[in-house]
């Protein structure tokens, strides 16, 4: 039961994160709305109506298709446009910005609701047109249906209106910076607030010598079951330990979990399926890719045929707020029971690991530029007077500084840069 209960949660899980949900869901709602209209008409609406508010009903059957005809052939118009223009947006910010910020765009809810509401009043309209017979009396067509699709379509216009102005906004590329860094902050923050200081944590230090376990499929790991993997160490006694961080690429046959016990097949099953994979990374599973993105943005904003030194500095503002709030959040991470006790340790990137690999990539593409390479060390001040820094991260500040300094004396040869350089890095190291 338990199994059955991980696969759904995982299953709804990746169904509401397709691009397609929200769509699919709205224009099931344009259908169930033309075959309510239906059943209403059947039952006299348009005659009763006709009656009391003659205004409110279309009583010529050939106006009545005539205006339909035409919204759902405009519709139609409306959203190959809208959606050619996507695609164009999209080739450009994959050529100008980063790749990976794509998958962000494409799921943004505010265009897939506009692109389900288009679908969902062309499927209406359609219901609502096959229901006209070409003999039907004036109470008998669906004059109060039409102007329900009449009033659908102007809502489709300013849809429209809203969504050319929701793209242009959306690729700018300072409103692209901003999504990412409060995606990723957000998820940083809910992290920070759910840890806590859990019993029993010194087990999981001998943990390279437990059983390990492997996976059976390949992709990024972007969901965990965590309320089932809590149940799973409750029903079998035992202590879980995951051995790739959540968000990571793995392939099959990875080790992926380790366990204080041997399990039985029908037990490594049940363990498997608290796993999901996916093709694609999420931010809001893993705050990770919103550095690795802004980094990407950066580093992509310094080539020379972008030449848009400008982008990096706000990227780099930006990494340095998520520093300072990844410095407030532990290194280890464990799953509780309700008792407290540590029943799932879940590996995570520490802090000296995603400081390096983010200032590694800058360093290599920036290493030319004095002004990067100044706020770069302006950037690990800031960092190193910070109220959250703990005195563990301190010296992998000070090595950082000292990286971009060696890269600094070996590619930068005016020596009044070098100077206001090693001014800044004995700031640092001072501190």
């Amino acid at each position: 039961m338990n199994k059955l209960y991980t696969k759904l949660e995982l299953l709804y899980s990746r169904i509401t994160g397709n691009v397609a949900f929200y769509p699919s869901l709205i224009a099931f709602m344009g259908l169930a709305l033309g075959f309510l209209m239906s059943y209403a008409e059947q039952q006299g609406i348009s005659k009763y109506l006709i009656d009391t508010v003659p205004a409110l009903v279309i009583n010529d059957a050939d106006t009545a298709r005539t205006l339909l005809s035409t919204f759902i052939g405009g519709i139609f118009s409306l959203m190959v446009f809208s959606f050619s223009m996507v695609m164009l947006i999209l080739n450009q910010a994959s050529s100008n910005y980063s790749p990976r910020i794509l998958p962000g765009l494409i799921a943004n809810k505010r265009h897939q609701v506009v692109l389900g509401f288009y679908i969902a009043v062309i499927i209406y309209c359609i219901i609502i047109l096959l229901s006209i017979e070409p003999e039907q009396s004036k109470t008998q067509l669906p004059g109060f249906a039409v102007l329900i699709g009449i009033v659908l379509s102007i809502h489709v216009l300013a849809a429209f209106i809203y969504f050319i102005h929701s793209i242009s906004q959306a690729i700018q590329i300072n409103n692209i910076i901003d999504r990412i860094y409060n995606v990723s902050r957000h998820r940083i923050q809910q992290l920070i607030d759910t840890e806590s200081d859990p019993k029993g944590v010194a087990v999981f230090n001998d943990s390279d010598s437990w059983q390990s376990y492997t996976t059976k499929f390949s992709g990024h790991l972007n969901d965990i079951a965590l309320d089932s993997l809590v149940d799973f160490c409750n029903e079998h006694s035992c202590k879980v330990s995951l051995l790739v961080p959540k968000g990571s690429f793995v392939l099959d046959s990875t080790k992926i979990v380790s366990v204080n016990k041997d399990l039985d097949e029908e037990a490594i099953e049940a363990l498997r399926s608290c796993f999901g994979f996916s093709r694609s990374e999420i931010v809001k599973n893993n705050y990770i890719l919103g550095f690795k993105q802004l980094t990407e943005i950066a580093v992509k904003a310094m080539s020379p045929g972008i030449n848009d030194p400008g982008t990096a500095i706000t990227c780099l503002d930006y990494l340095t707020e998520l520093f300072v709030l990844r410095m407030q959040k532990r290194d280890n991470s464990f799953v509780t029971d309700k008792d407290g006790n540590a029943l799932v340790s879940l590996r995570t990137i520490n802090f000296e690991e995603v400081l390096y690999f983010i200032f590694a990539s800058l360093r290599q593409y920036c290493k030319e530029d004095f002004i990067m390479l100044h706020k770069m060390l302006q950037s690990l001040r800031y960092l190193s007077t910070s109220d959250a820094l703990k005195d563990e991260y301190t010296e992998d500040i000070i090595n950082q500084v000292q990286l971009i300094i060696d890269d600094a004396n070996q590619f930068i040869k005016n020596e009044s840069d070098l100077a206001i350089l090693n001014k800044v890095a004995s700031e640092v190291q001072a501190s």
